[in-house]
């Protein structure tokens, strides 16, 4: 298979680790060891106690079935445990997909979510949201771009890089359309829980539909990225069996300490949860403030998650603004031009403790420049 560059994965290569302010991470506030330890009563005795051994290859039964009680209607037989979450999209774009064969994904998206496809040699219909409609969704657009060879649709929701959601309405609706058709629904649920206002989150894909496959990940809503523990569940057993089949040829299993670790976290995930949204609700208080100084930048305020896709209202690059920020301020800005979306909008994170800080320093260089961007008071 040759694949196009991942060019949000390769602008972070570049950046991340060398510039001083990170405002533009899609992860919440990491957990140290020490912390996930002491959320049980001899935890830290048993982790000094693991064999460094292989695991089981679908993940081992302890974290199948906490990984389960996230969910109302599946069990440990429905779980399968990745490297991460991308391993996933990897393997079922592998499984379900053949040249010829084509996928409808809103746009948007984390590349992987339609590159992978096109690289098989599929066509990929982009179900493109537009910030002029508040991010939602069209459905006369989904119904309209069905076809005999379409396999599966892709959605995101809580959404990245926009921080929206979608109706409980429209998206049963989604799923009723899936179903009609017996299309697959791949649904990237990794933000999922992480809704300001909790009667909104949307039920599970693999709860309400066979052929639905909800991925997870403990990067985003658990802060917990650096376990690289990620799953698919879904009803289907056959594309279960295959998707592990898969695996075999990638990771085989995963790490024995990430996934003791992973279980550990998830028999106390509400806390987790709560100690992340905390910080997402405080660093959006000050992000409301910003945006009501700064007429030269607008954004639709996200409904959930750690990340928001604000634009630039004149004519200017979205590229050369975060370069400009940078170079001046020492501030990570993603650009829309990694996620193929234009060169007007930005990736923006709020998930972390520091974020005060690095949107102090993003003032700062508005407030100093002579550029369209100054703060007006």
């Amino acid at each position: 298979m040759k694949i196009n560059d991942f060019l949000l994965e390769r602008f972070f290569a570049k950046y991340e680790f060398e510039v001083p302010y990170l405002l533009c991470a899609s992860d919440c506030e990491s957990f140290s060891i020490d912390e996930i330890l002491q959320l049980e009563e001899g935890a830290e005795k048993k982790f000094k106690k693991l064999m460094l051994g292989y695991t089981d290859s679908q993940g081992s039964p302890e974290l199948r079935e906490t990984i389960a009680t996230l969910y109302n209607n599946v069990s440990k037989q429905d779980i399968l445990a990745f490297a991460g979450a991308e391993e996933g999209i990897f393997a079922f774009m592998n499984i379900v997909l053949n040249p010829g064969d084509h996928i409808i994904v809103q746009f948007p998206a984390y590349q992987s979510l339609f590159e992978i496809a096109e690289a098989v040699g599929c066509k990929v219909t982009k179900w493109t949201m537009e910030p002029e409609n508040n991010w939602n969704l069209d459905l006369n657009v989904l119904l309209n771009n069905i076809t005999a060879k379409t396999k599966a649709i892709v959605i995101n929701f809580p959404h990245n890089p926009t921080g929206s959601l979608i109706s409980q309405k429209k998206y049963e609706s989604i799923i009723e359309i899936a179903q009609d058709n017996k299309l697959y629904l791949l649904s990237d649920e990794v933000y999922r829980m992480l809704e300001y206002n909790p009667s909104k989150r949307l039920e599970p894909a693999c709860d309400l539909y066979d052929k639905a496959i909800s991925l997870g990940v403990m990067s985003k809503s658990f802060g917990l990225a650096g376990l690289r523990i990620g799953w698919t569940a879904t009803k289907d057993q056959i594309l279960l069996n295959k998707l592990a089949s898969f695996k075999d040829y990638t990771t085989i299993c995963n790490s024995i300490v990430s996934e003791y670790l992973a279980t550990l976290a998830l028999t106390k995930y509400q806390a987790l949860v709560e100690r992340n949204l905390s910080i997402i609700l405080s660093n959006l208080e000050l992000l409301d403030q910003f945006f009501n100084k700064t007429p030269s930048l607008d954004w639709v305020r996200p409904q959930a998650g750690p990340i928001a896709f604000p634009k630039l209202i004149k004519d200017f690059s979205s590229e050369k603004f975060c370069s400009d920020c940078i170079e001046k301020a020492g501030v990570l800005l993603l650009p829309s031009s990694t996620f193929l979306y234009g060169d007007n909008h930005f990736r923006l994170g709020f998930g972390r403790k520091n974020m005060p800080e690095a949107l102090s320093q993003l003032t700062a260089y508005l407030e100093d420049t002579n550029s369209l961007y100054s703060i007006q008071a």
